[in-house]
C-alpha cells in the first residue's frame, strides 16, 4: 500500500500531531508500505526513515496554503490513499484534486480553534456548536462541517470528540475512537542527572506543547506563584509565547522548542507534569509523562480524564480556576505518600495505548479505504 501522510507540524516541533505522524510513518513503512510525508516547516525537517516534502512557514498563509494544497495534490495522485493527521481542509481539496481516497484524525474543532484565536467566539467548545454566530464564525464552522465530511474515515482520539464530531452529522460508522499511542521509550539517563542538566533544584513542574490560547499558561503562572519553592519549565513554542514570557513569574523557565527524545527527558525529570487548558482533545503529552513514570496534575477538560484518573495516576482540577490549581500543586508536594503512589502507577494506567494496537487500527482502515474508497 501506497501511504502519503499529512501533518502541519513535524520534528523538532512539540505538539499531538509531531508526535503521532512520525510514529505511524515509521511503523507503517517498517511494515513493507511506501509512505511519504508532507507538512509545513520553518527549516528543512531532520532526515528520517521516510521521505519528508515540506512548505515553508516563511511564505504568507494564503500562499502558503495555496502551496500546500498542490503538494498534497501532486503527491497524493502516485498514493493509494491519505492519511491527515492536521491540515484537513488543505488535504480535502487536494484530494479532490487528486481523487484519492482521504482518511483524517481530528484532534479538535478547527472551526471553534479559528473563531477563538481570530475573537470571532469567546465560549467553550461545547457552546460552539450550537451558538449563534456571527458570518466570518460561521463559514468556518460551515467549512469544518463540510471538509471533515469529505472523508471517507474520520479518526478522534477521544470518546468526548467523537461525540463533538458526530454533532456535525456524520454516519457513525465513519466515527471511531483512534487514542494516541503510548511512545517509545528511549533509555534515559538518571532522574537526578537529568534535573542537574536543566540546573533544577528542589520542586519541579513541567509543560510541552504549543503555546497556544487554550493552554491557559496564565492560569498555571497564576497557580505557581501561590505555592512557594515550586519551579515550572516549559517546553515549547507558538503565537503566544512573548505575552507568555511577559506574564511568567521568576520561577517559571521557557525552554524553546525541545526534541521529543529532550521532552521526555524534561518529562523524566520532573515531579509531575501541569496541564492548565481549558481545552483539550486527547493530550499526547499526558500519555508520554505517564509513560516515563511521571504523573500528572491537569484540568478536568475535554478526553484528559479518559487518560488521567483522580488520586490514581495524577489529580484532577476544574478549569479556569488557578486556586484550584494552587491547591493541587499544594497538596502534592506536601504528601509524599500521595506523590509516591501516583509516580507507581503512573507507567502501567497508558499499557492499555499500546502503539502496535493503534497502528493495526490505522492500517486496517487505511487499507479498507484504498480498496473499496469508503
Amino acid at each position: 500500500m501506497r501511504v502519503l501522510i499529512v501533518s502541519g507540524i513535524w520534528p523538532p516541533d512539540v505538539g499531538g500531531p509531531a508526535s503521532h505522524a512520525p510514529e505511524v510513518a515509521e511503523a507503517l513503512a517498517a511494515r513493507g508500505h511506501v509512505v511519504e510525508v508532507v507538512t509545513t516547516a520553518a527549516a528543512p525537517p531532520p532526515a528520517g526513515p521516510t521521505p519528508v516534502r515540506f512548505v515553508s512557514r516563511s511564505l504568507p498563509p494564503g500562499l502558503r496554503h495555496a502551496r500546500a494544497v498542490a503538494l498534497i495534490a501532486s503527491r497524493a495522485r502516485g498514493v493509494d490513499v491519505v492519511y491527515a493527521t492536521s491540515m484537513v481542509g488543505r488535504s480535502v481539496i487536494a484530494t479532490a484534486l487528486s481523487r484519492t481516497p482521504l482518511v483524517v484524525k481530528v484532534a479538535g474543532d478547527p472551526a471553534f480553534e479559528r473563531a477563538r484565536r481570530r475573537g470571532l467566539f469567546t465560549g467553550v467548545l461545547d457552546e460552539f456548536q450550537s451558538a449563534r454566530l456571527g458570518p466570518r464564525a460561521e463559514v468556518l464552522r460551515r467549512w469544518r462541517t463540510f471538509a471533515i465530511g469529505r472523508a471517507a474515515h474520520v479518526f478522534c482520539p477521544s470518546e468526548f470528540l467523537r461525540a463533538i464530531v458526530l454533532s456535525w452529522g456524520l454516519p457513525p460508522e465513519r466515527v471511531s475512537v483512534l487514542p494516541n499511542a503510548v511512545p517509545s521509550i528511549p533509555d534515559l539517563p538518571p532522574r537526578a542527572e537529568l534535573r542537574r542538566s536543566l540546573g533544577v533544584a528542589g520542586p519541579m513542574l513541567a509543560f510541552a506543547g504549543r503555546l497556544t490560547g487554550a493552554k491557559a499558561l496564565g492560569a498555571a503562572f497564576e497557580a505557581i506563584e501561590q505555592v512557594d519553592g515550586v519551579t515550572l519549565l516549559v517546553a515549547g513554542e507558538g503565537e503566544e509565547r512573548e505575552a507568555l514570557e511577559a506574564e511568567a513569574g521568576s520561577r517559571v523557565r521557557f525552554l524553546g522548542a525541545l526534541r521529543r527524545d529532550q521532552v521526555l527527558e524534561l518529562f523524566a525529570a520532573a515531579d509531575a507534569v501541569l496541564l492548565s487548558s481549558v481545552w483539550e482533545n486527547f493530550p499526547h503529552a499526558l500519555v508520554e509523562a505517564l509513560a516515563v513514570g511521571t504523573p500528572v496534575i491537569a484540568t478536568r477538560v475535554g478526553g484528559v480524564p479518559e487518560i488521567v484518573e483522580d488520586g490514581i495516576n495524577g489529580l484532577l482540577v476544574p478549569p479556569s480556576d488557578p486556586e484550584a490549581l494552587a491547591a493541587a500543586v499544594r497538596r502534592f508536594f506536601a504528601d509524599d505518600e500521595l506523590r509516591t503512589r501516583l509516580a507507581a502507577a503512573a507507567e502501567g494506567s497508558v499499557a492499555r495505548f499500546a502503539p502496535d494496537v493503534v497502528v493495526d487500527r490505522i492500517e486496517e482502515t487505511l487499507a479498507r479505504v484504498a480498496h473499496t474508497g469508503s
